[in-house]
């Protein structure tokens, strides 16, 4: 337990002090770009351990620092990093040189500002490029026809009368939809009728299904599974896979006298018989036959569990490497449609149509962060791609304090074509702390309810 926090809190100070330090690098660059005199550069927060200073590498904090010279440090805590430009504080006292950033022009000023968000967006892009171009993996089932491979008892797709083997023809306006396509529409739609046109046995009929919230983030759930066939790749001798005439090529379509054609969930149902006897309903050439057959506690690289002396064929995952210029694309592809989904979201959350429990703060980020982890590698780098392109985006909201609220004033400065006064910015700024302040409070108690209360 306190090992698994450890790792948490690790994993997700260098993800997040990676992400803040990407978006101050934008700053930082831009402002340099422009000739803007940079005050301090820092790695990390708080005291100042070491640092290049006037070309001088000095330890601890500085002695009569020239501002003329960029003080490059690297700080107490190793939490991203923080930029400091001449001039850049309205309630300091200026002295209205040109290499302050208050007197560049505002279309300099606003490029300064938007290259925070910029530097997370491509960092999200270039994650995800170089994820895909050595290691892209996918459900093989995504932009597969919705067909139904397994049903939970008494969840809402049990009570909208679907069966094992259904293809949903239409789910709400789309028409022949894929996997992809009606994942996060459940995800997202709890408690919102959707009509579907389903196909049966040559026969369409209609039907309604209504997602149900469950889980820590209520989040919406049909209870259904797509078609992932169990086929056998190779059977060992003498297991009793082997002993009851199984061979490669066969496929397990059931379990006990329930028809399951999801591979996770047959796999799971052999591992917790506990050592009973299962009745397995197998396909070959076409022709449909069942066996009996008992599980045996053995050891696989390292893990014991029961299991019945198979392997299986890959039909889950589709792994492969990606030239670079498609491994490009997709990485846009599937950056965009995160953004459109946290829109999405945030559209929905707004409205109340989904529980605020979906959002997660600081624990929730670490949890998530932790887990992906432990994952592997590639799980790390798809979440630090996607926690980037949010902090680019929440940046980039019209909050005081934020990227998006220097925007906002820039904005107006140049349409009233004077600058506001620094009591106004002071207002404004005060107002947006109150208001991150608030939502800090509000997140992190939302994390803490759902660690403790998780369904």
């Amino acid at each position: 337990m306190v090992s698994s926090f450890l790792t948490d809190v690790t994993v997700v100070g260098i993800v997040l002090g990676g992400m803040v330090f990407i978006h101050e690098l934008g700053h930082f660059l831009a402002a340099k770009a422009f000739g803007v005199r940079v005050v301090t550069f820092s790695l990390g927060f708080g005291q100042r351990l070491l640092g290049i200073h006037a070309g001088r590498l000095s330890f601890g904090a500085l002695k009569d620092p020239d501002p003329m010279h960029t003080d490059y440090r690297l700080s107490l805590l190793p939490l991203g990093g923080w930029v400091k430009m001449a001039g850049d504080d309205p309630t300091e006292t200026r002295h209205t040189d040109p290499d302050e950033y208050l007197s560049r022009p505002r279309w300099q000023r606003f490029v300064i500002v938007l290259m925070g968000p910029t530097m997370n967006a491509l960092l999200a892009v270039g994650l995800l490029t170089g994820l895909y171009r050595f290691h892209f993996e996918k459900p093989a089932y995504e932009e597969q026809p919705v067909v139904i491979g397994a049903i939970v008892p008494h969840s809402p797709a049990a009570e909208a009368g679907l069966q094992v083997g259904d293809t949903v023809e239409r789910f709400g306006t789309l028409q022949h939809p894929r996997w992809q396509d009606v994942q996060f529409r459940v995800l997202t739609d709890a408690g919102q009728s959707i009509p579907l046109v389903v196909e049966r046995d040559g026969k369409q009929f209609q039907t309604t299904l209504v997602p149900r919230a469950e889980g820590r983030d209520q989040v919406g759930s049909a209870g259904w599974y797509p078609c992932v066939p169990l086929v056998i790749d190779q059977v060992s001798p003498g297991s009793p896979a082997s002993r009851v005439g199984l061979r490669p090529g066969d496929e397990i379509i059931g379990i006990n006298g329930r028809k399951i054609l999801f591979e996770p969930l047959i796999v799971e149902k052999l591992r917790e018989s506990d050592g009973h006897q299962v009745q397995l309903t197998i396909e070959r050439d076409g022709k449909t036959f069942q066996v009996n057959v008992r599980p045996v506690y053995s050891e696989v690289q390292g893990q014991k569990f029961w299991r019945i002396g198979v392997t299986l064929r890959n039909t889950l995952f589709v792994v492969r490497e990606l030239p670079l210029g498609l491994a490009f694309e997709r990485s846009l592809r599937d950056n965009f449609r995160s953004l459109l989904a946290t829109f999405d979201v945030l559209g929905k959350i707004v409205t109340r149509q989904m529980s605020t429990r979906s959002l997660s703060g600081p624990i929730g980020i670490a949890q998530a962060s932790g887990q992906a982890y432990r994952e592997g590698l590639p799980d790390l780098l798809t979440l630090a791609a996607f926690i980037s392109l949010q902090l680019a985006l929440i940046n980039l909201f019209p909050i005081p304090i934020l990227d998006g609220g220097a925007i906002l004033l820039l904005a107006i400065e140049g349409a009233l074509r004077r600058d506001l006064s620094v009591e106004l910015k002071e207002r404004f700024l005060q107002v947006g702390m109150v208001f991150l302040l608030l939502l800090v409070v509000f997140v992190t108690y939302n994390d803490i309810v759902k660690t403790v209360h998780p369904s």
